[in-house]
């Protein structure tokens, strides 16, 4: 892989119904301590979370179709050039635009290739929690090709098996704001995505906070809990150190 299709910069795009895209983003900027973008596109359906003193690594979209979910925009310098790479690692070609496309995994997980603009500074944690990672959950029938491709997408990256067996963690080298974790389903299912945010051993005042800006409680796991966003959305909080990204001790 040359440098020019070298991933630069990662971005988390949830994607949240139209209809309740004002509450998606009015919850997000709060949880992340960001400020929305002008809203951009032929109808006004991106935003970017924008930081203070830092780039951005989270936007979103409002999506008319389906309950949304999330996807990851990678930032490279020479876009026609990644797609290529992309393509003869196994992805599909979903839209073409003038300096950016839209592609599918193996899986069909979607995700965007993007012309980086020389982002480089990571958001801070804010309030025990940072979203760091886009979590692609796979059914059974799929889930070895989908290892095989994101690790071979992203050959500077250090792909490893996770701290479960049904986990995979392809992660960037240091600087880059977002990883990717790949699930294995337990069941034959379309392959979704969801936003994860590091909270280190604050996971509990994490959701209490969540919670009081409008989440609901899903489900809680030992090292994990699952939330739902005002817009419908499922994303989690884990126990990873937020600074760090690193597992609990113990």
């Amino acid at each position: 892989m040359s440098s020019r299709t070298r991933v630069r910069w990662t971005y988390a795009f949830l994607d949240r119904p139209a209809e309740r895209f004002e509450r998606a983003c009015a919850f997000w900027t709060a949880v992340t301590g960001t400020v929305p973008s002008e809203p951009r596109g032929d109808e006004g359906e991106f935003v970017t979370l924008l930081p203070e003193g830092a780039d951005a690594c989270v936007k979103a979209q409002a999506v008319g179709d389906g309950a949304g979910g999330a996807h990851l925009d990678l930032c490279v310098e020479d876009v026609e050039a990644f797609v290529a790479v992309a393509l003869e690692a196994g992805a599909r070609t979903v839209a073409a635009h003038e300096g950016w496309a839209v592609l599918r995994s193996p899986a069909g997980q979607l995700f965007c290739a993007v012309p980086w603009h020389g982002e480089s500074v990571r958001p801070p944690v804010v309030a025990g929690s940072r979203p760091d990672q886009v979590s692609i959950d796979i059914p059974p029938s799929a889930y070895d090709a989908e290892v095989a491709f994101w690790s071979g997408l992203l050959p500077d990256w250090t792909s490893r098996p996770g701290s479960l067996p049904e986990f995979h963690v392809v992660a960037p080298p240091p600087g880059l704001p977002v990883r990717i974790l790949l699930q294995l389903l337990g069941e034959e299912r379309p392959v979704s995505a969801h936003l994860d945010l590091a909270c280190g051993q604050d996971i509990e005042t994490v959701r209490a906070r969540h919670e009081r800006l409008g989440a609901r409680f899903v489900a809680g796991h030992p090292h994990w809990t699952v939330l739902r966003d005002p817009a419908g959305g499922v994303y989690c909080l884990t126990g990873r150190d937020a600074e760090t990204g690193g597992l609990p001790r113990g």
